[in-house]
């Protein structure tokens, strides 16, 4: 599915909640890897977004390579390379679908 970019160059983003591991299987804990470097593992971050008087709460998805060490709520950051992607899938019969964002980097100030 193709994915969109965001613009956030007028955007005030904040760290809503802090990284953590994205998992595939919560059973096993097995984390998710990201796909163009296998031996990097995936994490979310809930990042507060404000732009022309709107605010939205997004769960990213970030390479653990480019989430800075002690990143927490609160923390005003800049955003590299996020992209919305539309999915859909089947989960015991149902249909589900939404919407991931996924960016490159996350890096503190702004």
């Amino acid at each position: 599915m193709p994915s969109f970019k965001i613009d956030l160059q007028t955007a005030v983003v904040f760290v809503a909640t802090a990284p953590e591991p994205k998992l595939i299987n919560k059973k096993t804990g097995e984390r998710a890897m990201d796909r163009d470097n296998p031996s990097v593992a995936l994490s979310t971050v809930g990042l507060l977004v404000s732009d022309e008087g709107e605010g939205n709460l997004y769960q990213v998805t970030v390479p653990e390579t480019g989430i800075p060490e002690g990143l927490a709520p609160g923390t005003p950051v800049r955003v590299t390379g996020l992209k919305a992607r539309d999915w859909e899938n089947t989960f015991n019969g149902e249909k589900r679908h939404g919407i991931s964002f996924r960016a490159i980097a996350i890096t503190s100030g702004v």
